[in-house]
């Protein structure tokens, strides 16, 4: 791949994310230290994103999603496309098809685990023929419960010499908003899920996305609202758990089961402690709970779509995106009984601000730091980058990852 243009392609440079992506990529690499372009099914579009950012010398590429020849023009050219373009399970097989038959490498934000496990049953195979590294879920869902939970291992190992067999998260906060592409993305999860009994099993699976033959069988908790003794505080269901969980597992099995074949990891909304901390537990769990009922019940959903969630292409403001942040903490469990635990921070609202300068640097990471002789499949961050991304996002992305003091 060393005769190619560019080094990264951010593809769907227009939409929300995009943009912000866009810009972040303009800022970090003005010195040249990784050679980029920006594409999209829109010149006009992408000519506005370039004015208006002032992209001085980047060039612009258009191609549309469904247009096999645009994307293998486009794969040709760069060693690692980067796409924004969701929901991906409408947008997105294309693409990962293109990637996977030309061996271009190609990450993404998606959190849509019906679409990645389809991904995995198509394209595996041919990844690994065609050297084309695949990494979903480059974004908040899932690096840093992907890379919280391997760096809490890491720490673990040094410390007592074995890995964790439970780890489990807390949110403790997390400021920021959604956009209209993430909740487009949950609708049509949702829609495939109430018309398919078969996805609806799928997704209760906690391991969907370990490869077959993965050999694990822990019962996974389901969190409910509950008194958590180890956070010292009321909890109740994440919403991103049901994707971060399955990557975290996807990852144990991707490192040769190194979390160990009866390991258990969860994740949960920290709420707070006392009354109010258990009445905003309540709140959150049932809120969550109307949501989904709402999204499978059309009429509902009609009306959610038209008077309360954000449209695609509308998002958090400039403002919100740069007072946003999350501080996640991670509680872990030898065999032995010992503990330790870590704390992962952003610095910008986590679905867009601080998922921007994560994916992007998933790429630079894809691009550059993967050494020649690892083979093509579909990755995890943490089975394939490790520590290494760890401290890109340390250095350039406003992450932390810090051991606790016990």
């Amino acid at each position: 791949m060393t005769d190619k243009t560019f080094d990264i392609i951010v593809y769907g440079a227009t939409s929300f994310v995009g943009q912000i992506i866009t810009r972040y990529m303009h800022d970090q690499f003005a010195d040249g230290s990784i050679t980029w372009a920006i594409a999209g099914r829109s010149k006009a579009k992408l000519q506005q994103v370039s004015n208006e950012i002032g992209l001085d010398g980047i060039e612009l590429l258009v191609a549309d999603a469904e247009d096999k020849a645009a994307l293998q023009a486009l794969c040709a050219r760069t060693t690692v496309v980067m796409s924004t373009v969701g929901p991906y399970a409408l947008y997105g097989d294309t693409l990962v098809e293109t990637c996977v038959e030309s061996g271009t490498h190609y990450c993404d934000l998606t959190g849509e685990p019906q679409w990645i496990r389809k991904m995995h049953t198509r394209y595996e195979e041919a990844a690994q023929a065609s050297g084309a590294r695949i990494v979903h879920c480059c974004g908040f869902d899932s690096i840093p419960s992907d890379l919280g939970v391997h760096f809490l291992q890491s720490e673990a190992m040094k410390k007592f010499g074995q890995n964790c067999d439970r780890i489990d998260m807390r949110v403790v906060k997390m400021k920021g908003g959604a956009s209209g592409g993430t909740i487009a993305s949950m609708i049509n999860m949702v829609k495939e899920a109430s018309a398919d009994a078969e996805l609806r099993r799928e997704l209760k699976d906690p391991y969907s996305l370990c490869p077959p033959n993965h050999g694990f069988t822990a019962r996974q908790r389901d969190v409910r609202m509950e008194y958590d003794s180890e956070y010292g505080g009321w909890i109740a269901p994440f919403v991103m758990a049901a994707i971060n969980t399955r990557v975290v597992h996807r990852s144990n099995a991707l490192t040769g089961n190194s979390y160990g074949n009866d390991f258990r990891y969860e994740e949960a909304t920290a709420t707070g402690d006392g009354p109010s901390g258990k009445r905003m537990a309540r709140l959150t769990s049932l809120g969550m709970g109307a949501l989904m009922v709402g999204m499978a019940v059309p009429p509902i959903r009609w009306l959610l779509e038209k008077t309360v969630l954000p449209k695609p292409g509308e998002g958090p403001s400039k403002k919100e995106q740069l007072e946003g942040k999350f501080d996640l903490l991670f509680f872990g469990t030898t065999p032995n009984g010992d503990k330790v635990s870590c704390r992962v921070t952003g610095d910008r609202d986590p679905g867009y601000g601080s998922t921007a300068k994560m994916l992007s640097q998933a790429a630079a990471c894809l691009a550059q730091d993967v050494p020649d002789d690892i083979p093509g499949r579909f990755w995890t961050p943490a089975a394939l980058f490790g520590d290494t991304l760890i401290e890109r996002l340390k250095a350039y992305a406003g992450l932390t990852f810090e051991l606790r003091n016990e």
